[in-house]
């Protein structure tokens, strides 16, 4: 008898770890003392979030006249910073989604933290249409239900009306699909949790899980259902902020191209994002075996699919602006590129098409230094984007008399800043307090890639 040993391909999880090590890993950082490395990100990141928070006070207590909007540039920074946080929560629903209804196993380990990713972003992303309303205590207005205002009703072809329920769908079915996803996690905390507050917590939030063949069999179908529901909403919700430019009739903004080019883009940022995160949680929780380098590979090889969408779109429009041969189209897309804000422009080009042909190659791909600073450069490149896309299309109309340059004031800087400390708080927190790993998912994975064993006669 011989034993004969094929490998099937790269493991997802590397260190033939078994399923109690798995356990241990992932729910160990939960049970550890705090580090000393998380506390001075957490006390930086809220540092941010309490700067950005007295700026929002202030501009809501003065008006939005703190802003560096004028008659020519009406919407600047808050938009551009709104489109942003809304593309950043795309690759969320991406990985837990779509990857799963495609069965990609590899999702595995990253798609616990897309998910609150997704939820975090959605957040930062609903602060600034609350603001830009610049009465945010009257934004239960946007309810469209039976009330005394007389005939006060919600404009239903308002592009704020449109974003509302885009944010509210999106955010509600993302943060129900990242909690039952949690549920046997929870569980499993809860029973490891020694008597106490901790156990009575996690027994409350894992809502009865008895780990029952009936149990699982309810909650995969709930989950594929969900997973249904949540997918179209990678298309949907992008392409309903697309229309708040789409259906204007200013040049740059009225193109068919621009549904399909903001979701290639929102997916295109949320993926850099991810990666961003995911690099500094395997670093600093110690996750190398659960993030390996083949997710890299392959997270990577999707920036490179959408950020060649996006960059065929740019050329597109281009294309079609000259083609068209229509003075309006031609003379924005000419002052995109060699007008007062080029320089916005070719940092867009340069961060969002040139960059990401570096990830083509191989060696790029499996070297996290490389990867972390390029998905850095491809967020800086599409945070320009939203702002070329916004600004270069104002600043310059019809009339020469009215032309005008923008100018972000402190507030609006510091509006941006706070919004990255909301983010980056909420995400420390949710890796403290919450498994960043799905174990149940990694569990079922354990085997996928290792050696099999086969026994037969010579």
């Amino acid at each position: 008898m011989a034993d004969l040993y094929s490998t099937l391909r790269q493991p997802l999880i590397a260190g033939n770890k078994s399923l109690g090590e798995v356990t241990n890993d992932v729910s160990g950082v939960l049970e550890r003392k705090t580090s000393p490395l998380w506390w001075r990100a957490f006390m930086a990141s809220l540092l941010f979030l309490l700067i950005g928070a007295a700026a929002i006070t202030y501009q809501v207590a003065t008006g939005i006249g703190t802003w560096g909007l004028n008659r020519t540039v009406g919407w600047a920074f808050d938009i551009t910073n709104f489109v942003f946080w809304i593309g950043i929560g795309h690759a969320g629903t991406l990985i837990s989604a779509v990857l799963f209804l495609f069965r990609q196993r590899w999702r595995t380990s990253v798609n616990r933290a897309a998910e609150a990713m997704t939820i975090i972003a959605v957040m930062c992303a609903g602060l600034f249409p609350l603001i830009h309303m610049g009465r945010p205590w009257l934004a239960f207005w946007m309810f469209p239900y039976p009330n005394m205002r007389g005939s006060l009703w919600v404009n239903f072809r308002s592009p704020l009306v449109w974003d509302f329920f885009a944010i509210s769908t999106y955010f509600t079915i993302s943060l129900v699909f990242w909690y039952v996803g949690l549920l046997p996690d929870l569980a499993t905390i809860r029973d490891r949790a020694k008597a106490g507050i901790r156990k009575k917590i996690f027994g409350l939030l894992s809502l009865g899980w008895n780990g029952s063949l009936r149990t699982w069999n309810r909650y995969e179908v709930l989950y594929l259902l969900l997973a249904g529901l949540a997918t179209p909403l990678v298309v949907s919700v992008h392409t309903i902020v697309s229309w708040d430019f789409a259906t204007a009739v200013i040049p740059g903004w009225h193109s068919t191209i621009l549904p399909p080019y903001f979701v290639a883009g929102a997916i295109f940022s949320g993926m850099a994002m991810v990666l961003t995160l995911m690099i500094i949680a395997r670093k600093v929780m110690g996750l190398e075996d659960y993030i390996t380098l083949r997710h890299l590979d392959v997270m990577s090889k999707l920036i490179i699919v959408t950020g060649s969408i996006v960059g065929l779109a740019y050329a597109t429009e281009f294309f079609i602006a000259m083609y068209s041969e229509n003075p309006y189209e031609t003379f924005l897309f000419k002052n995109r590129a060699l007008g007062p804000f080029a320089w916005a422009y070719w940092t867009m080009v340069l961060c969002n098409v040139i960059s990401p042909q570096l990830l083509w190659f191989k060696r790029i791909r499996r070297n996290v230094a490389w990867v972390f600073v390029l998905t850095i450069l491809i967020n800086v490149g599409m945070w320009f984007e939203r702002f070329v896309i916004v600004v270069t299309s104002l600043h310059r109309d019809y009339l020469p008399s009215s032309w005008t340059y923008y100018t972000p004031t402190l507030i609006e800087v510091l509006t941006l800043l706070g919004s990255f400390g909301l983010f980056f708080t909420g995400f420390l927190l949710f890796c403290r307090f919450l498994p960043v790993i799905a174990m149940a998912e990694v569990k079922g994975v354990l085997s996928h890639g290792h050696r099999s064993v086969r026994s037969g006669s010579r």
